[in-house]
């Protein structure tokens, strides 16, 4: 899950993060309240999406008076913001984050994330900070320094001393840098992030280290221990039918292919994309139905995968173990009747009660194309989705 700047920011502070005074807005009069509260020369406002590039875009504005933070969040609410993270049809600007301006001398990258390969976290820095850390690490690998940190130790001290000397910081911050990284850590530790991310990380002239961008993204699998955090998650900038596939307990995520897939089991989920790949195709989304899924949620499912305009074709492969092949092949007739489905449809059925699956399908009166093998059924489906007959 991820959640807005200005709520990573408001979670930081509670660790100890320093963050530019501020406040959200949705209206341009509140933007000119809000700047003239904060009664400093320059105000930045700060269109809130769930995207990066956002300066790029033209999502981030400086006002150097409170009537003009009013005309700049006039043009940018309610307008759409396209970035290279929102796609062409880019993000409706809600809210805006209106912060003072900050007289910076330094920015640095930080961040929090989980290291799979090392199994613990890892702390990323990099001298290189307000840019694009993507491009600085295909480039300049060197520039990102990387420090794992111990789930048992937790943070140490000597490791913010070890990477201030490496960033080139001046003794004199090694106390506050050290304060910031164990705050960052307890925040990612704490709250069951998956990243705490910090970029930049400004340092000003009077000498304090203030985040002045933040990210956070969560654990969804740990929000249930959160529900504090749990509220912040904004449907409005969540695809609308992975929403909707969320409140049946679906895993669900649209990518914007034409081959709808229907799976069980991420691995599976994972591999069938894959083989509609190497057979010419794009999947639409993954879909996992789990392996305990009933008769309704297959139906749910089969339901939120139509409602994607692009899909042309379904793919269906399922494995049946937890979840039988026909609860699977009943909950998909009943959906396809309900729906009234257009497209084709492909299945691939293997597994507990294959054959009573495949015969509730060749029962139902409806055209299912049936495939034996998974290469078998990406095959067709890729045919189907190309207007092949």
């Amino acid at each position: 899950m991820k959640i807005h700047e200005y709520q990573a920011k408001a979670l930081l502070q509670r660790y100890g993060v320093h963050v530019p005074r501020g406040d959200v807005v949705t209206t341009a009069s509140e933007a000119r309240a809000v700047a003239e509260r904060l009664g400093t020369d320059v105000v930045v406002l700060k269109a809130q999406i769930h995207a990066g590039g956002r300066g790029k875009a033209g999502g981030i504005r400086r006002a150097r008076s409170a009537a003009e933070a009013e005309q700049i969040a006039g043009q940018l609410l309610g307008s759409r913001l396209v970035t290279a993270q929102t796609g062409p049809e880019g993000r409706l600007v809600r809210r805006l984050l209106v912060e003072e301006g900050l007289d910076i001398r330094r920015e640095l990258y930080l961040a929090m994330l989980l290291d799979r390969n090392l199994a613990s976290p890892l702390l990323m820095a990099s001298a290189a900070g307000g840019m694009e850390i993507e491009e600085i690490a295909r480039e300049r690998p060197e520039a990102i320094l990387r420090e794992p940190v111990s789930v048992s130790l937790g943070f140490q001290p000597f490791q913010a001393r070890k990477l201030a000397r490496r960033l080139g910081l001046p003794a004199s911050l090694f106390a506050p840098f050290s304060t910031l990284l164990a705050g960052l850590y307890r925040a990612f530790f704490e709250t069951d992030a998956s990243l705490v991310e910090i970029n930049p990380c400004v340092l000003t002239g009077d000498g304090r280290l203030v985040a002045l961008d933040a990210k956070m993204q969560f654990d969804d699998n740990g929000l249930f221990r959160h529900p504090e955090i749990a509220a912040l998650r904004d449907p409005d900038e969540e695809d609308p039918l992975e929403v909707e596939a969320a409140r049946y307990r679906l895993n669900y995520v649209h990518l914007g292919g034409n081959v709808g897939c229907m799976v069980n089991g991420a691995g599976l989920a994972m591999a069938t994309m894959d083989i509609i790949k190497l057979a010419g195709g794009e999947p639409a989304n993954f879909l996992d139905v789990g392996g305990g899924a009933s008769a309704e949620q297959v139906r749910h499912a089969f339901r939120i995968l139509l409602s994607d305009p692009a899909v042309r074709v379904v793919f269906i492969n399922i494995f049946g173990g937890i979840l039988r092949c026909d609860v699977l092949a009943s909950g998909v007739v009943e959906a396809a009747r309900e729906l009234g489905v257009q497209v084709p449809v492909v299945v691939r059925l293997e597994g507990t009660n294959v054959e009573q699956g495949r015969a509730i399908l060749r029962s139902s009166g409806l055209n299912f194309i049936v495939a034996e093998t998974m290469q078998d059924g990406a095959a067709k489906a890729v045919r189907l989705a190309s207007g092949a007959a």
